[in-house]
C-alpha cells in the first residue's frame, strides 16, 4: 500500500531516530549519556501534580469539555503574559490552547499555507517547522542562521509573497537570544510583506546570566504581525503532559482554533486545570530550574575548555551549540561520539544544512554526567 503524497513529503524525524539509537546501545549494556534529545529530566513541581490529582476526581473533567479549551486556562495565560511580558491579551479571542506547542507549530502551516506558498524557517531550526510546511504543501525557504550574524537571520533575505515566517528566541539549537531592535525590524518587515510571524517562545523562561527573553507580542505591532507559541514542557518540567498555548493576532488564532475543532477535542480538562495552577502559581520552581540549567551549562563548558575544546556558552534554552572540526561532517562526529565515547549528541545538520560544523548538546543530565560527556567528546575531537 502506498501512502498519501503528504506522508511521503515528511522529513526524517531526527529525534525518533536518536532515541532508537540510544535504546539499542542500552540493550547492549552500554551506559550511553544521552544528550541528543531535549527531554527535561527533573520532576514536575509537587503543587502542579497535586492539582492534577484533585482535578482528575472532578466529574466535569471526566467528560468532553469545550473543543477550544477551558476559559479559566485562557484567562491564566493572559495573566501570565501580563506578569511576565506586560502584554495585555483578550483571553477569549487572542489565546488558543494546544496539545503541546509542537502540534501548534505544525498546525499553523495547515491553517495558513496553501500549496506552493513560501514559508521562511530558521536553518538550523526546530525540525517540526518543516514538518508542518511539508504537510501543507508549502515551499520552504531556509533562513540561514550563522555565527557571523550572531545566529540572527538576514532580513534582506525575505522573498516577496512569503506567507509565513518562523522565529525562535531563545533559539533551539543555537542557544542565542534576539534583541528588541531585531524583533522590531522583523515586525516591520512582516507587516510590509503581509507575512504572518510565528514566534516559538518555548525556552522563554530558561535564560542565563541575568538576561531576559523578549516576547514578540511585547513589541510595537507584534500582535498585529502574528502569534507566539509557548509550552509548559520546559519551564515547569511538564513535557509528558502535552500542554501549551498560542497567543496573539485574533484572526490567526481563530483559524488555528477552527482547524483544531476538526482535528481533536482539546487536551484533558484535568491537565488544563493543572496548567492553570502552574501559570498562576509562584515562580520559585521556574527560577530554580533556570539556575540548574545555568550551572549545568557552566559545568559542561568549563570541562570542555579544560580538555582543550572551546565551546561558546549558550545565552538561553536547555542546549549548547558546540563547534566540531571540519575534517568530518556533523553527522560523522555525532556517530563517532556515540560509538567511541558512548555520548549521544544531535548532529547540527539534523536541524538544517547550516547546522554543519556543530553538534547540539542537551543539558538534561546532572553535572557529573555532563562533565564526563564533555571530557569524552573532547578526547574524540583530539
Amino acid at each position: 500500500m502506498k501512502p498519501a503524497e503528504r506522508i511521503s513529503r515528511l522529513p526524517h524525524q531526527l529525534f525518533a531516530g536518536l532515541v532508537r539509537q540510544v535504546e539499542e546501545k542500552r540493550r547492549q549494556g552500554i551506559d550511553v549519556i544521552n544528550l541528543g534529545q531535549g527531554n527535561p529530566d527533573q520532576p514536575t513541581p509537587p503543587h502542579i501534580v497535586e492539582a492534577l490529582r484533585e482535578a482528575a476526581s472532578n466529574p466535569l473533567y471526566q467528560r468532553y469539555i469545550s473543543f477550544r479549551g477551558l476559559p479559566t486556562l485562557k484567562e491564566a495565560v493572559a495573566e501570565w503574559y501580563w506578569k511576565h511580558h506586560q502584554v495585555k491579551l483578550d483571553p477569549s479571542r487572542e489565546v488558543a490552547i494546544l496539545i503541546g506547542s509542537k502540534i501548534g507549530l505544525e498546525e499553523i502551516s495547515l491553517a495558513l499555507v496553501n500549496p506552493g506558498d513560501r514559508v521562511l524557517a530558521p536553518d538550523p531550526g526546530y525540525p517540526d517547522y518543516l514538518s508542518g510546511v511539508q504537510l501543507a504543501g508549502g515551499q520552504l525557504v531556509p533562513w540561514a542562521l550563522t555565527a557571523e550574524r550572531d545566529f540572527l537571520p538576514d532580513l534582506g533575505a525575505w522573498p516577496d509573497n512569503t506567507r509565513l515566517a518562523f522565529l525562535n528566541y531563545p533559539n533551539n539549537p543555537t542557544g542565542r537570544l534576539a534583541t528588541e531592535t531585531f524583533l522590531d525590524a522583523v515586525i516591520d518587515q512582516a507587516l510590509r510583506h503581509h507575512t504572518v510571524l510565528a514566534h516559538d517562545l518555548a525556552y522563554g523562561d530558561i535564560v542565563f546570566d541575568g538576561q531576559k527573553s523578549i516576547s514578540l507580542l511585547s513589541r510595537p505591532g507584534g500582535i498585529d504581525a502574528g502569534i507566539e507559541f509557548t509550552t509548559l514542557s520546559k519551564s515547569y518540567n511538564m513535557a509528558g503532559w502535552r500542554i501549551g498555548f498560542a497567543a496573539g493576532n485574533a484572526e490567526v488564532i481563530s483559524y488555528l482554533e477552527l482547524l483544531q475543532d476538526h482535528l481533536h477535542c482539546s487536551q484533558w480538562g484535568a491537565v488544563q486545570e493543572a496548567a492553570r495552577v502552574a501559570l498562576l502559581g509562584p515562580d520559585d520552581s521556574v527560577v530554580a530550574l533556570r539556575d540548574t540549567y545555568q550551572a549545568r551549562r557552566d559545568a559542561f563548558v568549563a570541562a570542555a575548555s579544560k580538555a582543550g575544546w572551546d565551546v561558546p556558552p549558550s545565552q538561553g534554552s536547555i542546549f549548547v551549540w558546540c563547534p566540531v572540526p571540519a575534517r568530518h561532517s556533523a553527522m560523522e562526529w555525532a556517530s563517532r561520539f556515540l560509538e567511541e565515547s558512548a555520548v549521544m549528541a544531535a548532529p547540527g545538520t539534523g536541524f538544517g544544512a547550516h547546522g554543519e560544523g556543530f553538534v547540539r548538546v542537551a543539558l538534561t543530565e546532572p553535572v557529573p554526567r555532563l562533565e564526563a560527556a564533555a571530557r569524552r567528546m573532547a578526547a574524540i575531537l583530539g
